[in-house]
């Protein structure tokens, strides 16, 4: 029995040993599994670079409308916010007095063309008498001078006649250009005028739109093909310009335009042309403004708003090397990246960056193409570590498109 027992104990202990021995050898298996890391090949590639600076929106043309002369606005004739037509009555102001002084300016000329008729008949005879011997060449010559005043005279109260239809033309007040209108200043039945041209409203064509913002003097001399024959680009030109930037939407057929990226972040759907620059860069700043028009056929854009303007370097982001921005280790305004080497451990590697765009950091010094950088995954790594590494989701190493956030 004592046998027996002692057999199985044996036994049991043997199956005990075997048992640890495979549970021992699969832990450190697990431990030394070298950590998986995500990684990403760098290539060269066109990189869409942008210098940003902030815009204002101003109306291709903005007036505001003032009343010119003193009275009562006697009707406001369109709606705040709406399109106007160039010429279309906004507002008129009680004219009374102003016609009554139209009525007595027109009684002045007649009074004086009579007086004129009167004098240039009193010369005639003057002028017959003397041959006669009757009146004296001074009676001639005062008749003249009574004549030449009374012809001043009718030219003088012909003036004041036109003063007096301009001033009444003034109670009427139109629209000088089309546009959207504001909300009006004043209404009905306020006094306007009475202290000088009192702001009624304001009118903006808004279609297209004026983006004002500066530009750096370097980004300036280095694109100056962007900024030649400014004085000929007028409206017409803009206009054909918006059609061909339209017809290119990735600006690689000549100038690609200006972009705007409105308050939300978005980037609105139309790119603007520079039509013009101001005469001399600004000493303090280091800047130069530019002036771009941009289309505006939904009306989205409005004087006073702001954004940013997008001004596109073509060289700095040709044949770039680019990281993404969460492969990027930042300590001490340094940046760093683990390099997976082709011995599959891994090499921190301080680098220097540039410009980013889309989510992706452009590389100015410290990488190759053909390396590998690691994406995801730096959490589990160190210096000289082993890794197991796979290439990250294609589209990684793509810019986001413009506009995303």
């Amino acid at each position: 029995m004592r046998l027996v027992c002692g057999l199985v104990s044996a036994t049991l202990a043997l199956v005990g040993a075997a048992g640890c021995g495979k549970s021992g050898e699969s832990t450190a298996h697990a431990a030394s599994a070298p950590p998986r890391v995500q990684v990403v090949t760098l290539k060269r590639q066109d990189l869409p670079l942008f210098v940003e600076s902030v815009a204002k929106l101003d109306g291709y043309v903005t007036a505001e409308i003032r009343a010119r002369v003193a009275g009562y606005l006697r009707t406001q004739n369109f709606k705040d916010g709406s399109l106007v037509k160039a010429g279309q009555v906004l507002f008129t102001i009680e004219r009374t007095d102003y016609a009554a002084a139209v009525n007595a300016a027109r009684a002045s000329v007649e009074r004086a063309k009579a007086l004129e008729g009167h004098g240039r008949s009193q010369l005639a005879r003057n002028k017959t008498l003397h041959q006669s011997g009757v009146v004296s060449q001074q009676d001639v010559e005062n008749a003249q001078a009574d004549t030449d005043a009374s012809r001043a005279q009718v030219s003088e109260s012909r003036a004041d006649l036109a003063r007096a239809a301009l001033q009444l033309s003034y109670t009427t007040i139109r629209s000088p250009v089309e546009g959207i209108a504001g909300i009006a200043q004043l209404r009905i039945g306020n006094l306007v005028g009475q202290d000088g041209p009192t702001l009624l409203v304001t009118v903006s064509q808004i279609d297209p739109m004026r983006a004002t913002f500066p530009l750096s003097e370097l980004d300036y001399v280095r694109h100056p093909e962007r900024f030649n024959k400014l004085e000929r680009r007028d409206l017409a030109w803009a206009k054909s310009e918006f059609a061909r930037l339209r017809s290119d939407p990735s600006g690689k057929n000549g100038d690609p335009g200006i972009l705007l990226v409105l308050f939300d972040g978005s980037v609105y759907k139309e790119r603007g042309a520079v039509v013009a620059a101001d005469r001399a860069i600004d000493p303090t700043t280091g800047t130069i403004l530019l002036q771009a028009l941009v289309p505006n056929p939904d009306g989205l854009l409005r004087p006073n708003q702001f954004a940013r303007a997008r001004f596109q370097q073509s060289e700095e982001g040709r044949a770039a090397l680019a990281v993404p921005e969460k492969a990027l280790i930042v300590l001490q305004g340094t940046y760093s990246v683990a390099v997976v080497k082709p011995d599959q451990t891994i090499e921190y590697r301080r680098i220097e960056v540039g410009q980013g765009v889309g989510g992706l950091r452009v590389v100015k010094h410290g990488l190759n193409e053909g390396e590998r950088v690691v994406v995801e995954g730096l959490q589990s790594i160190k210096e000289g570590v082993r890794v197991d590494a796979v290439p990250a989701p294609k589209g990684t190493l793509t810019p986001a498109p413009a506009g995303s956030r």
